[in-house]
């Protein structure tokens, strides 16, 4: 359940496939690629991975996740190259019986992904290019 990919996603499908019979709820958060950052313009965006790490590293942060949270499946697909404002990024996917789970667990990885997963994004300004590194929020 863990994809890291040039490729763009479908919630939808991923929705589909992570649902179960006894599943109440999913909780998906999709990153895209914005127009603005910390009052910069954006115009595209490249994002450069680790793959193997990548993969690695969001397979453990799943299984964190499905042993710390009572959910059913947590499924998470990331891109990577060039990609252009309102592109998909990142697509994280939380099915549990119940919501508060669901969403903690979501909020969970997300986190966790932008701290510990070797990926880099390089926004393309009308002013250069900037590297931005990935934060947790608290």
């Amino acid at each position: 359940m863990i994809t890291v990919t040039k490729d763009d996603f479908s919630a939808d499908e991923m929705v589909d496939k992570i649902k179960q019979h006894y599943t109440g709820g999913v909780v998906t958060f999709r990153g895209v690629v914005r127009g603005e950052s910390k009052g910069r313009e954006i115009e595209r965006m490249t994002i450069e991975v680790y793959e193997e790490m990548a993969q690695t590293q969001l397979e453990t942060i799943r299984e964190e996740a499905l042993n710390k949270f009572d959910v059913q499946e947590v499924a998470v697909i990331h891109r990577y190259g060039d990609l252009n404002v309102g592109d998909n990024i990142v697509l994280i996917c939380v099915a549990a019986g119940h919501r508060a789970e669901a969403f903690q667990a979501c909020m969970y990885v997300i986190d966790e992904l932008k701290i510990r997963v070797p990926i880099w994004k390089k926004e393309y300004t009308p002013d250069g290019e900037v590297w931005v590194e990935g934060e947790r929020h608290e």
